[in-house]
């Protein structure tokens, strides 16, 4: 059977960027935030908690959780989740490992300045591992359930999960300032890890008005590789009929559709506009929770009694 380099160089490149990811995410983790006694979100949170009052590292207590956090994800992400996850979990407690014991002091003198670099450095690594099929594990493994049924976005769930954690460094230093801290480091880190993860998720709704819209449309389809809708509306000042196109496009393809547009019809009306999500062919699958079909049925059933 033929070897597919394709696929390879695929497996590969994402097990390359997991790798970097968490060795990222650990180097900002030991030398930026664990020098601060930081108390983070997540298992590293958790570990942090634990190396501080029973002196067990970091990396031994994430690793534990991550394996029972995994166990549970097994049968609801699914085994190729869990499987890229277990590479991501160990590379990240080995990171830890290595990276804890070399860094006794921040990598400058300003806590705040620490904090915010540590969380930036999280955030971008959890963001790499994601958008290559990997994960830290730990919270991250909570939000990739939650991701699977609905359309919550990875790094609010990580926010939501994370909270309690960080609070709860309060009754172990009775310092409000490491809990703020902590509260910095999750904003950063999960706000980066959305940059990181949704920048190839982000759409673009185009309303285009031209006479000639039907070579811009085709244009659009052969060369951008993107559908038209056509509709049909009419200007109210010349009481014409007149053709609107409709596309939707990633953001990173906007620039494309424009250059189609403007090279077509320099005269061409147009807007352009961000949209908050855009489901079906070609772009993501929509999640929702849908309604078991008995109970639909005895509602109907009940409301064709009354």
């Amino acid at each position: 059977m033929p070897i597919n380099k394709v696929h390879i160089w695929r497996v590969v490149r994402d097990y390359f960027f997991v790798t970097l990811g968490m060795a990222v995410y650990a180097l900002g983790f030991c030398g930026f935030i664990l020098p601060e006694r930081v108390v983070i979100g997540g298992l590293a949170g958790i570990g942090t908690i634990v190396d501080f009052t029973t002196g067990i590292p970091v990396a031994i207590t994430q690793y534990a959780l991550n394996l029972i956090l995994l166990a549970i994800a097994w049968k609801v992400v699914g085994k190729k989740f869990v499987l890229g996850t277990i590479y991501g979990a160990t590379m990240i407690s080995v990171f830890i490992g290595i990276f804890q014991p070399l860094f006794s002091e921040g990598f400058t003198n300003e806590p705040f300045l620490n904090v915010v670099l540590g969380g930036l450095m999280a955030g971008l690594g959890v963001g790499l591992a994601f958008t290559h099929n990997g994960s830290s594990g730990g919270t991250d493994i909570v939000a990739a359930m939650v991701s699977k049924y609905t359309n919550v976005s990875v790094g609010r769930t990580m926010l939501y999960t994370d909270v309690i954690i960080i609070s709860s460094s309060y009754f172990l230093f009775h310092q409000l300032d490491l809990v703020v801290y902590g509260y910095v480091v999750l904003l950063i880190a999960s706000t980066t890890a959305d940059m990181v993860i949704n920048t190839n998720r982000q759409a673009v709704q185009f309303t285009i008005f031209s006479r000639k819209w039907q070579e811009i449309a085709t244009a659009i389809n052969n060369e951008a590789r993107r559908g038209c809708t056509v509709l049909t509306g009419m200007g109210w000042y010349s009481k014409q009929e007149v053709k609107v196109l409709l596309v939707m496009c990633r953001k990173i393809e906007s620039v494309t559709i424009a250059r189609i547009i403007k090279s077509i019809d320099p005269d061409a009306f147009m807007t352009q506009a961000n949209v908050n999500g855009v489901y079906g062919q070609g772009f993501d699958e929509l999640k929702v929770k849908m309604k078991p079909v008995q109970h639909i049925e005895n509602a109907e059933a009940h409301e064709s009694a009354q």
